[in-house]
């Protein structure tokens, strides 16, 4: 049995509301953070939220792998990482895998948000028809983009550094990630920056990498594991066996592709080839090195100029690396 089957998935999000009534057991959404008995025995269930059909975002499915016998992983799907981010700080999941934007968003807006470890790199790219051979080319094209996304802030530093005003020399074209390849396909768009799956999907339909979206003061930052200062108070042990198994998840995920791409492949009903590639596209990771928080602050500064972020967020509050370091000590070991 694959390593997602052994996780309970919920995934209507109409149901997320009743299911949180339940974990917490009462009427409202609990304040504080009441992990829940599993099944009768003296495990517990700690909620843990991630994004549907996102191969980059499947740590979490590999967690209960890593798991001891008293604590279970009950894995949450969401639509988009502000979906994520929404249901952490209203106490409706406890930890979460998202985009790094939705959490600096979160923080800047003075929410209860903390960055507590990496989780994957890449996931992105800038593909477009065969013809634009160059980053150069997209001068006159239309270019589709998620607006508020790490893709949109990637996108814009890449053609400034290439010295193209990404609001006069092209057309920005605003789609949600779920509508890029389609758009693509139908002629609605020459090009894109997008996460994956969009741009594996639009591969298999003759689009190529035009430029890699890596190379500016962002880097690879995409995908992290957030939970609130209101988990860590109640019970920092707990985010401590999440955290530990994290990091053992995402580093099997590193050495273990194909497996990781079954199971995605088990679990959402994605295409082989299309998950092949959006790994293929990506790099899993636990730390929080000097070098990723000051991507993670470069990132803040490019959202922050955009208009994205109201404030730029403290990182001394919002990174939190006592629990990865502690990790990666035990690794040590």
């Amino acid at each position: 049995m694959s390593t997602s089957r052994r996780h309970r998935v919920v995934r209507a999000l109409t149901a997320l509301t009743t299911l949180a009534v339940l974990f917490t057991g009462c009427s409202t959404i609990d304040s504080t953070f009441t992990p829940r008995a599993g099944g009768g025995d003296d495990r517990q269930v700690v909620r843990v939220g991630t994004l549907r059909g996102q191969p980059h975002l499947f740590a979490p499915f590999f967690y209960q792998r890593f798991l001891g016998p008293t604590t279970e992983a009950e894995v949450l799907v969401f639509d988009s990482s502000p979906d994520v981010k929404n249901a952490l700080v209203s106490a409706q999941i406890d930890v979460a895998v998202m985009g790094v934007p939705a959490m600096l968003a979160g923080a800047a807006a003075q929410q209860d948000v903390r960055l507590i470890a990496s989780s994957a790199d890449g996931g992105s790219a800038i593909v477009g028809r065969p013809e634009i051979a160059d980053v150069d080319d997209l001068r006159g094209k239309r270019v589709g983009y998620p607006v508020g996304s790490s893709q949109e802030v990637l996108l814009r530093s890449t053609l400034t550094q290439a010295g193209i005003d990404p609001d006069r020399d092209l057309t920005l074209v605003n789609l949600a990630f779920s509508d890029m390849a389609n758009a693509y396909t139908s002629g609605q768009i020459d090009a894109f920056s997008s996460a994956e799956l969009g741009p594996s999907v639009a591969k298999q339909q003759g689009a190529h990498d035009i430029v890699s979206p890596y190379g500016t003061p962002v880097g690879k930052v995409n995908i992290a594991l957030a939970t609130t200062q209101r988990v860590i108070d109640a019970n920092p042990d707990l985010v401590q066996i999440l955290v530990d198994a994290h990091a053992a998840a995402v580093a099997y995920m590193a050495d273990h592709r194909d497996e990781w791409r079954d199971n995605v492949v088990d679990e959402f009903g994605l295409d082989p080839g299309v998950a092949a590639g959006a790994i293929a596209n990506t790099w899993p990771r636990s730390d929080l090195s000097p070098a990723y928080v000051t991507q993670v602050e470069a990132l803040a500064r490019e959202m922050r100029a955009l208009g994205q972020l109201p404030a730029q967020p403290d990182m001394s509050t919002f990174v939190d690396d006592t629990f990865i370091l502690a990790a990666a000590g035990e690794e040590q070991k």
